[in-house]
């Protein structure tokens, strides 16, 4: 029921949503994450990720079972890019099917948020200068 996955190759909003849809659905609510142009006044050419895949895919998954102990939901589907990921592209999609939007758009934000603090996933920003920065989210657990 609930799809994980962590990807070299570019991600796919239409795909991601099918794997959640459902006729006993009424709503699916999405989120996509993708490379802006722009950091703290500095132009961002491109984002570059790294995981350690097993735990991440783990960390994924007790997202997607703490999802289903709060809200009544259908399907849940995360997909991670990593790589690089160039501006305007994707490099998250979180889709969540449930009877009524609700569940599905509370779901949904409480996804990312948690992706971001607990899945080891880590983001290098690289610059128009050709200069680079990791980036820790300030979510993140393991920062505080």
């Amino acid at each position: 029921m609930d799809h994980v996955d962590i990807t070299e190759d570019r991600i796919n909003a239409d795909v991601t949503s099918k794997l959640v849809s459902s006729p006993a659905c009424g709503a699916i609510s999405v989120f996509i994450g993708t490379t802006r142009d722009n950091f703290g006044g500095k132009k961002v050419l491109r984002l570059e990720y790294e995981a350690y895949i097993p735990m991440a895919k783990k960390k994924m998954m007790e997202i997607c079972h703490q999802i289903r102990d709060k809200w009544d939901i259908h399907k849940i589907a995360m997909v991670h890019r990593i790589g690089v990921v160039p501006v305007e592209e994707a490099s998250i999609i979180i889709a969540v099917s449930s009877p009524h939007r609700k569940e599905s758009l509370e779901a949904v934000s409480f996804a990312i948020d948690t992706v971001k603090a607990v899945v080891p996933i880590w983001k290098k920003e690289i610059y128009g200068d050709e200069s680079s920065a990791w980036k820790e989210n300030k979510e993140c657990a393991w920062t505080s």
